[in-house]
């Protein structure tokens, strides 16, 4: 009876002593045995702890507040298995915490991830489909639902993600990136959830935990891809180790705020000052997201394993990361490469905005231009932004001069030889933070072909944002909130439901229906997502290039003049070899290649050569 009052009296010591450990648990066979667990309690840092199970220690670590301590088990050998830490005061038990070491799943570690084989699509939560209305607003968070604001939230969830997994299917999607999806508690402008709160949960807005989990299964019933976006640059002021330092140093202190200036060039220009990098590396992105300093040993170690339990926990297979090029260098490399050390095949893309092919280059893994520096990021991928940038005008360029029309798209692949790895490049006409395609160029359908058509069939991984396949158009001018529209069809009530084919628009389902069929067909096209890519110097506004393996050769041809050209197919006679004809993709007619081809002002042929 007394041994039973003594551990009912350490269960219920140990709710009152420890508020948060982090990693919540973990998993066992890890290929770093080493586990830094995270436990926060008030003076928590004045007890002494020690392991059941002959558990080792390997590292305790205090901080300056008192309510942290850092402590580093071996678990090398370690079965899954439950396991007690006692903390200690004058040689008494004051409380105790268990902790569990769980079973991975089977080949965790080989996890095939996302890559030129797939078609990734991106949408913003918030603003794609309302699931559950019951979890729009949440007692415990700060911004409350209100549709009526641009700005606000408007109650798209997890279970509106898993409730259109059919029409994402339907539309050719292998991949679905997601903007962050954990808890952002910013009094407004939450709905991005880029300011984050508590990276261990799931904004109670979109779901739980356990719906993420939910939503990744379902996913891979379909052979489908789940891909998280993840900020290892900043949190949200909101979040609660914002609100009590670990350590003065665990953000990046001026002291309290400084405006990032934005310049990534510093981070590998020889001649750049120390106090440029500084501000570009250590200064805030904005005022309400605070700057993690990666170079701190425990925080590096916190986001590691953050990631790598996400990884485990829900199942993932790729990482978006937000803000790559604005981390410490050095800290952000280490980071990757733990990641990666644990899942050799797991794939990284890094958002690197920058506006030439040799500075997007050095940030992508192995990269020749870094070796320069004797610097590697080690992520494997990177954004193509300067792609994204020449398909900002080029299809309004009806007369094709040097340096006007085609010739941009051209230009921009005759760097390829930059890049380590041009195959893994994510290419995208526009995303979350970009002006809409079909704003700028006013819901021009043939351009809309031009551009989807080059995205299905150059090198790269193809990303496509939300409702760009239904003519979606959004002014960057008057705001995000614009660029970030509600889904028609997402909110019980909606006018129209575009997830439907019987509730499509006539214009809607003719982007749709383009979009769907060229991207069903690129699903199976290993000559486009490997091949090789040659390609010809654009003549009067006219772009051709091929994609060819060993078994197969698709020829793309692009009018991006305003009237009827015609081609003398003689000069792709390397190309085109023994093939007498082609079948056209979209429109499954024959077209004969033996002297000329003639294309329809702004049009496209997209040939299977026969």
């Amino acid at each position: 009876m007394k041994n039973t009052l003594l551990f009912l009296l350490i269960s219920l010591s140990s709710f009152a002593q420890i508020d948060k450990m982090e990693p919540p648990f973990w998993y066992a066979g890890m290929h770093n045995p080493e586990l830094q667990i995270m436990f926060y309690g008030k003076n928590i840092a004045q007890y002494q702890a020690s392991v059941s199970n002959n558990v080792i220690i390997k590292n305790v670590v205090k901080t300056e507040n008192p309510n942290y301590i850092f402590i580093t088990i071996d678990t090398q050998n370690l079965p899954a298995s439950e396991f007690v830490f006692s903390f200690k005061n004058k040689n008494k038990v004051a409380f105790t915490k268990k902790y569990a070491l769980k079973e991975r799943r089977a080949n965790s570690a080989q996890r095939k991830s996302f890559d030129a084989s797939d078609m990734m699509y991106l949408i913003m939560p918030d603003r794609f489909a309302n699931g559950n209305p019951k979890n729009d607003s949440n007692a415990e968070l700060n911004e409350k639902a209100d549709r009526s604001l641009p700005g606000g939230r408007h109650g798209g969830d997890i279970r509106g993600i898993e409730n259109h997994l059919d029409y994402l299917q339907e539309l050719g999607v292998t991949a679905l990136w997601s903007t962050p999806l954990c808890e952002d508690n910013d009094k407004g402008y939450s709905y991005h959830t880029y300011g984050q709160s508590d990276v261990y949960r799931i904004d109670p807005r979109y779901g739980t935990n356990e719906e993420y989990v939910h939503l990744s299964a379902e996913m891979k019933k379909r052979g489908m891809k789940l891909i998280k976006d993840y900020v290892t640059n900043h949190w949200g002021s909101e979040h609660w180790m914002f609100k009590d330092l670990p350590s003065y140093d665990w953000f990046h202190q001026f002291p309290g705020y400084a405006q990032s200036n934005y310049r990534m060039t510093t981070q590998f220009d020889t001649n750049a000052s120390a106090i440029d990098t500084r501000y570009c590396m250590d200064g805030w992105f904005v005022p309400s997201m605070p700057d993690l300093n990666q170079s701190n040993p425990l925080v590096l170690n916190y986001i590691t394993q953050n990631a790598i339990w996400w990884i485990e926990y829900a199942d993932l297979d790729g990482f978006r990361v937000d803000t790559y090029s604005y981390n410490d260098k050095v800290a952000i490399a280490k980071w990757t490469k733990a990641i990666t050390n644990e899942y050799p095949y797991f794939n990284i893309v890094a958002e690197v905005w920058m506006h030439d092919q040799a500075q997007i280059s050095y940030w992508q893994k192995d990269s020749p231009i870094s070796a320069i520096q004797s610097y590697n990021s080690h992520v494997p991928s990177v954004m193509d932004f300067t792609l994204h940038d020449a398909f900002g005008n080029v299809f309004n360029e009806d007369n094709a001069s040097w340096n006007d029309g085609m010739i941009k798209i051209y230009d921009n692949f005759t760097n390829d030889f930059l890049y380590a790895n041009p195959n893994n490049l994510l290419t995208f006409v526009e995303n979350h933070d970009t002006g809409r395609f079909n704003q700028n160029y006013r819901n021009d359908f043939e351009k809309y072909q031009m551009a989807m058509t080059l995205l299905a069939t150059v090198r790269g991984i193809p990303q496509l944002y939300y409702g760009s396949e239904i003519g979606m158009a959004g002014d960057k001018g008057k705001g995000d909130a614009d660029i970030r529209q509600d889904f028609p069809g997402g909110w019980d009530g909606d006018a129209n439901n575009a997830f439907a084919k019987s509730g499509r628009t006539a214009e809607q389902s003719k982007f749709f229906d383009f979009t769907a069929k060229l991207f069903q067909w690129r699903k199976n096209k290993e000559v486009l997502h490997f091949g090789k890519m040659t390609h010809y110097i654009p003549e009067d506004n006219v772009y051709v290039y091929f994609r060819h393996n060993d078994k197969e050769t698709v020829m793309v041809v692009i009018n991006n003049a305003a009237d009827t050209k015609t081609i003398k197919t003689s000069r792709f006679q390397e190309n085109i070899k023994t093939f007498t004809s082609g079948k056209d993709v979209l429109s499954d007619k024959k077209i004969d290649l033996k002297e000329t081809i003639s294309l329809d002002g702004k049009s496209v042929l997209i040939l299977e050569l026969r």
